[in-house]
């Protein structure tokens, strides 16, 4: 194979590709969840939740496919097995149970923003100890992603105890004194 001269060296490649595949493994886990929400939603926000959700793995899709040719584009090789995801991911499986709609969301807000935490350490990583900001930039992105993401759905569960007018309720109108 042809030595690859972008600039980084073999160990500084080899760093961020270790990072990326960390967030490919977060992506997929998170994609697999999304889509069993998305599947499995039951109540009146049916509709709302199965829509959103699908925009939401449609993204993640997108993102995973992108993570993975970056890693390749540096030299390295993404991780492609359900055995390398489970054991580099920093999210957990929550198989046991059917959560309920809101705890759906819930669980997907807690992910969310591991991922984004996730990708701030990596993110200054890639610039400061690797010096790839080509990566840097890239990771930036995904985060403002999550971010979009995880507001969507922190809407959603914060919506319930708003009043019509979009306003939250004050005490007295709350009923508590």
């Amino acid at each position: 194979m042809r030595s690859i001269n972008i600039g980084l060296t073999e160990e500084q490649r080899k760093g961020v590709c270790e990072l990326l595949n960390n967030d490919l493994a977060d992506a997929y886990l998170l994609l697999v969840k999304t889509k069993k929400y998305h599947w499995d939603v039951v109540g009146p926000q049916f509709r709302s939740l199965h829509t959103l959700w699908e925009e939401h793995y449609q993204a993640l899709t997108t993102n995973i496919d992108s993570i993975a040719e970056r890693v390749r584009a540096l030299g390295g090789f993404p991780v492609g097995t359900m055995e390398g995801f489970l054991k580099l991911t920093s999210l957990k499986e929550n198989p046991e149970t059917l959560p309920l709609a809101t705890q759906m969301v819930s669980s997907l807000v807690d992910d969310h923003e591991q991922v984004i935490r996730n990708l701030r350490g990596h993110i200054d990583a890639c610039g400061d100890k690797f010096h790839d900001e080509g990566t840097a930039d890239f990771l930036t992105g995904l985060m403002e992603g999550h971010e979009e993401m995880a507001w969507m759905l922190r809407s959603f569960i914060e919506g319930e105890s708003l009043q019509a007018d979009g306003k939250a309720p004050t005490k007295a109108a709350a009923g508590v004194n």
